[in-house]
């Protein structure tokens, strides 16, 4: 499936009274409210309608999804147990774009493809703020082994850091020149706005990459917190498509320079004074269903359909 069918043509049918312009169903006021995570991490089929990423990457839900298949020629998805390999159809496209040409034009073994969202989107029970509309993906550094593995396998397996204790550089007995062509192809195509590494790998593709003027991938690359067991692939709001929120654009630089140094500022800080302790902040509150677009509410109440990708059995 290319990216440009997988934005146009939607792989469900409407059902009737769940489309775009179905009414909203009121929230009952007399009932207790709900956190907006328990609702969409009970929903274990997508919601039949058009395909649609609504609302914020970390404030939204998903209408259409579609679910990677657990296996592939290039891939194979982990941690199946928590059913979050569900994604815009244009995300689970570059997925397995990416995989396929990864392994054939830069000998990647193949990927194994951590959580992108669940079936409806939304937030989710354990980890992660983001990946709520069907546009983020987990993918591990770790190359796919050689063979099918278990799902048991796939819940128990360990992915391996990139980074050397300290976490100021990466560890060269486990980073290789292939991690930076692997990021790069992910960071080459058009419809990827950002890829999420921790700044030490980021440091480590800046030194690594080739001189300019072959460098514009590098500005997609954005240094976060974590992200040295996996990397983060986000999507931009596909074209045409209405109620999606997309992020300010990134810099027109490398982000190898003034941006980085901060971030190194950070990590090499000494450590504050040791003062009296500070009294515990309140946790937030979790986002409810009011909180979330308007449009959720329809998509969390669009009835199950069959599910679009027969899962392939895993042992």
């Amino acid at each position: 499936m290319s990216v440009e069918s997988a934005t146009t043509a939607p792989r469900h049918d409407i059902v009737p009274g769940t489309g775009p312009d179905a009414v909203v169903p009121p929230i009952k006021r007399t009932a207790p409210i709900v956190a907006a995570k328990t609702l969409f991490g009970a929903q274990q089929k997508p919601a039949p309608l058009v395909a649609r990423s609504i609302g914020f990457y970390s404030k939204g839900c998903l209408a259409g999804g579609v679910q990677l298949p657990v296996n592939g020629p290039a891939w194979q998805a982990m941690r199946l147990s928590r059913n979050r390999n569900w994604g815009h159809p244009a995300l689970i496209a570059t997925i397995e774009r990416f995989a396929v040409e990864a392994r054939t034009l830069d000998g990647w073994a193949g990927l194994l493809v951590g959580d992108i969202s669940q079936p409806r989107g939304g937030p989710m029970l354990t980890g992660h703020a983001s990946h709520q509309i069907g546009l983020d993906a987990d993918i591990w550094f770790t190359p796919m082994p050689g063979r099918e593995l278990t799902r048991q396998e796939r819940e128990d397996m360990s992915a391996v850091s990139m980074l050397a204790p300290g976490h100021l550089a990466v560890d060269p007995k486990v980073w290789t020149p292939q991690h930076v062509s692997l990021i790069k192809r992910a960071a080459g195509y058009a419809d990827v706005e950002r890829v999420l590494v921790h700044p030490a790998i980021k440091k480590a593709l800046c030194e690594g990459a080739a001189p300019a003027p072959d460098r514009a991938w590098l500005g997609k690359v954005r240094p976060v917190w974590g992200h040295f067991y996996h990397f983060h692939i986000r999507l931009g709001c596909p074209k045409g498509l209405t109620g999606c929120q997309p992020q300010p654009p990134t810099g027109a630089d490398d982000g190898c320079g003034k941006e980085l140094d901060e971030w190194y500022l950070r990590m090499t800080a000494p450590p504050k004074p040791a003062g009296p302790p500070a009294p515990p902040e309140p946790p937030k509150p979790p986002l409810t269903l009011e909180q979330l677009p308007t449009e959720c509410r329809v998509v969390l109440a669009a009835e199950t359909a069959a599910p679009v990708t027969k899962p392939a059995k895993v042992k």
